[in-house]
């Protein structure tokens, strides 16, 4: 009986102690995954590049991959290009804006590029 008072004790203040927040978890998480790449450009040289909007206005080379900047009109379109399974490098990605950073839909910047 002796040690049965601090035993109450030592576990009533244990139930005190604080304990980390329940965190609710959804049923179902759905499952996000990047877009397949698709369009025009993918895959394409920098040779196939240049025959279709000239020469690039900008050729920016980071570790493996090579960016090529084309302008025309009011577009800027950036093909991003990364050695393919041949060795050759390929565009993997592609962004266009316009010249204030607005995304432009790619069909409509390939268009003006093209017309320049």
């Amino acid at each position: 009986m002796r040690f049965a008072l601090p035993l109450a004790a030592a576990l009533l203040l244990s139930a005190c102690a604080s304990s980390p927040p329940s965190v609710a978890i959804p049923a179902h998480v759905p499952v996000v995954s990047a877009p397949p790449a698709r369009g025009p450009l993918i895959g394409a040289d920098a040779s196939m590049l240049s025959a279709r909007f000239g020469m690039p206005r900008l050729r920016v080379r980071e570790g493996d991959g090579t960016k090529l900047q084309f302008a025309g009109g009011t577009c800027l379109l950036d093909a991003y290009l990364y050695p393919a399974s041949d060795g050759v490098p390929r565009v993997t990605h592609v962004d266009t804006r316009n010249r204030d950073g607005r995304s432009v839909a790619q069909a409509e910047c390939v268009a003006m590029i093209e017309r320049r």
